[in-house]
């Protein structure tokens, strides 16, 4: 089994490396680990304090994952913040984040550069965010005997922990001291396998929404877009969701606006978004002022979409017609009653949850999409939703508190 996990990663990373000759973000990812090693050494010999590791998959795992590492700093000021990614989408848009001593690439998984790694880091605590199982790395950091924290996990019968052939996958699981998982059907899983250091801790996530709506971004462009009129917020939009969502867009009256956050911002695929629409479209990275007409405002940046959600009164959310649902609680903890495709959401139990709830709502099609986003402009619906989603929020907020809880327990 070793053999062939092995003989698997290599092939995948000699993908990556072939694919960075005319891939932007593989290219990204082979450049980015070039210098890993020694500007770790760096850091590592300037740093007279413990490290504490966190690693995170990509963009949303760091941002599941952030609200612990707020905490975490500060409940052992004394301790150094390492963060690393595998994904060039979360390293580029986070190396800079202030939560963080020091951000890079995690290099590819091996014997060697397991044992290298740890050599110049010395992590204290290890913490793996929800996904992303590395065996040479766990594996180095268990025989270290370092303690090492799986956070919001979140397991389903399909993962191939619980595959016939999932026994090295199975055997990561036990590097682990102590699994954070998000629900009890998650902790049954393990349980199954023999795993007993686990404990449910909820989804971080609900947190870190939480403490976005706290203390929002503001942007008076898009307060006064949306001026008196309704707002639909589509975030994270693939071009599977704007073909269902075309239809309801373009026959949309003056008194509902439509906010596009595209999931690729790139100019080639803004222009694509904009010549399906029939509506006076504007790109709020080329409008200095946006014209009392426009009926249609495309968010072609990064980073604003969070806060954004405020000034929403009901949202699609992309993804789960591709590569899978992004997050939905972005939205909901403002009150947005959300609708999304209806792909994979399995993986997500919060839409799940939401949809039972009549909070969120799934579609399968431009009929359908058509059909639930038109009644959403009635508001004694929208108001019924809006609370149901709030309610929902602040019933699951509190991971966090729990994890810290048990760290400060074991290192008192």
């Amino acid at each position: 089994m070793l053999l062939l996990y092995n003989l698997s990663t290599r092939f995948y990373f000699l993908i990556i490396r072939i694919a960075s000759l005319f891939n932007t973000k593989a290219k990204q990812a082979i450049l980015g680990r070039n210098n890993v090693f020694s500007s770790l050494k760096t850091f590592c010999e300037a740093s007279d304090q413990p490290i504490a590791w966190f690693h995170a998959a990509s963009l949303g795992e760091f941002e599941q994952g952030l609200p612990v590492m707020e905490s975490y700093k500060s409940a052992f000021p004394n301790h150094s913040i390492l963060v690393t990614f595998f994904s060039p989408s979360g390293f580029e848009l986070r190396k800079n984040h202030p939560v963080a001593d020091f951000v890079c690439y995690l290099p590819f998984d091996s014997k060697s550069n397991a044992k290298r790694f740890l050599d110049l880091v010395k992590p204290a605590q290890v913490f793996f965010i929800k996904y992303e199982y590395w065996f040479h790395f766990l594996k180095a950091v268990n025989k270290r005997r370092i303690p090492l924290y799986s956070l919001s996990a979140l397991f389903t019968p399909n993962h191939i922990f619980f595959k016939w052939y999932g026994g090295i996958h199975r055997k990561m699981l036990s590097f682990f001291d102590h699994t954070f998982v998000q629900n009890q059907s998650s902790l049954d899983l393990l349980a199954e396998l023999g795993i007993k250091k686990a404990s449910i801790s909820g989804d971080t996530r609900f947190d870190r929404v939480l403490n976005t709506i706290a203390l929002p971004d503001s942007f008076p462009a898009i307060e006064s877009f949306k001026s008196n009129a309704q707002l639909m917020i589509v975030g994270s939009a693939w071009p599977s969701d704007m073909q269902v969502l075309l239809p309801f867009i373009n026959s949309a009256g003056q008194d509902l606006k439509i906010l596009i956050a595209p999931h690729l911002v790139d100019d080639q695929h803004v222009k694509k978004i904009i010549e399906g629409i029939a509506l006076k479209t504007y790109r709020y990275s080329t409008s200095k002022t946006i014209p009392e007409d426009a009926q249609v405002l495309i968010l072609d940046t990064i980073g604003m979409l969070s806060s954004v959600y405020q000034y929403g009164d009901f949202a699609y959310i992309g993804g789960a017609f591709g590569d899978g649902l992004h997050n939905i609680l972005e939205a909901v903890a403002f009150g947005l009653p959300v609708v999304y495709g209806n792909k994979g959401l399995d993986k997500f139990p919060e839409s799940i949850e939401l949809k039972n709830r009549n909070g969120g709502f799934s579609v399968s099609n431009q009929k359908e999409a058509t059909k639930i986003l038109s009644n959403l402009l009635d508001e004694d619906l929208r108001q019924e939703a809006r609370q149901v989603c709030l309610n929902y929020v602040k019933e699951n907020a509190g991971a966090t508190d729990h994890i810290m809880d048990f760290l400060k327990r074991t290192n008192a």
